[in-house]
């Protein structure tokens, strides 16, 4: 999948994330818990989408940069987030715009799974981090893959395609399944040290009628995989 994939759905994908269980209510909040006391913190928002999570880190007192490969998505970052929004079209795939040591955190919300090759996009996020600096993300939950594909073999780094409705238009995702020992090998490598693996709650404020219907009483649900990891 191109960096700019999203270009063709960008507005419909950015509405559909501003209220969906999923995201408003699921991943966001989970990432700023993990990220914690930002204030002054300079983070680097990788695949900023439309600029959700940059603008409640900001909210928090973090001085934040974003970039994505979608220039329709950074159009939308920039409306959200004002002209003055220190936002990059740039491709993980490739050597990133900024200086060595250049961030205390970097955030990558739901990015790496659309990835073959993980090595060279964590070497760069490594690289733009401080010493002892935090790379905060999420990931497809490995388990959902063979959930939904039974007959697949969990343990092969696998390509699948899902098609999604965003705010009612009709786009196809494609993503790398990897199992959890692959992603753990592939942080390591890179000079990442593991301090959070995380299944979190959804948020409190999550309406009654978004959630699954048999939920019940319970707070969790299986969907995302969230890692905080230290730069050695």
């Amino acid at each position: 999948m191109k960096a700019d994939h999203y270009d063709g759905f960008a507005e419909s994908y950015s509405a559909e994330n501003d209220s969906s269980l999923l995201n408003r209510y699921y991943e966001q909040p989970a990432m700023v818990e993990l990220a914690g006391d930002v204030k002054g913190r300079r983070i680097l928002d990788a695949g900023c989408g439309s600029g959700p999570l940059s603008a409640a880190l900001r909210a928090k007192g973090a001085i934040v940069t974003g970039f994505d490969g979608s220039p329709a998505m950074v159009e939308l970052a920039r409306q959200r987030l004002g002209d003055d929004a220190d936002l990059h079209v740039a491709d993980l795939g490739q050597p990133l715009p900024f200086d060595n040591g250049a961030f205390d955190d970097v955030v990558a919300s739901l990015v790496l799974h659309y990835l073959k090759d993980w090595t060279p996009p964590l070497a760069e996020l490594r690289r733009v981090l401080k010493p002892g600096g935090r790379l905060i993300l999420s990931v497809n939950h490995p388990i959902i893959y063979k959930i939904l594909k039974p007959n697949a073999d969990y343990f092969e780094v696998a390509e699948h395609a899902e098609e999604f409705s965003f705010n009612g238009q009709d786009a196809v995702l494609t993503f790398w399944h990897r199992p959890l020992h692959a992603m753990t090998d592939a942080f390591t490598e890179a000079g990442f040290r593991i301090s959070v693996l995380a299944e979190p709650p959804f948020s409190p404020e999550a309406p009654r009628e978004l959630l699954p219907p048999n939920i019940g009483d319970r707070s969790r649900f299986l969907s995302f995989l969230f890692f905080v990891l230290e730069a050695s």
